[in-house]
């Protein structure tokens, strides 16, 4: 069901990076395939390591945040590696 405009106050505010995200997806971290949607940020609920394709970066720019505890992941996301991920619990934010 979409929000219901009348309890949606922030319905009518512009998008922006910073903002809270509209909707949420479980991650199963992938070697070869990109999020369905790019996530504007990561929810870790066990922390570890994160090996992650940022959305700029070609396949071969992998980047690890090791040891990040459990919690936000700032960060624009395309893929979630199974490979160099031990961080469990991982949720996609996006709009």
């Amino acid at each position: 069901m979409p929000a219901i405009a009348d309890r949606d106050g922030l319905l009518n505010h512009g998008r922006s990076a910073g903002g809270p995200a509209r909707r949420a997806r479980a991650v199963t971290p992938d070697d070869a395939g990109d999020l369905p949607v790019y996530a504007k940020a990561l929810y870790l609920g066990t922390g570890g390591n994160v090996r992650v394709l940022t959305v700029d970066a070609a396949d071969g720019e992998a980047v690890v945040f090791a040891n990040h505890p459990a919690g936000y992941l700032p960060v624009q996301v395309r893929r979630v590696l199974a490979t160099g991920t031990s961080a469990g619990q991982i949720v996609a934010l996006f709009d």
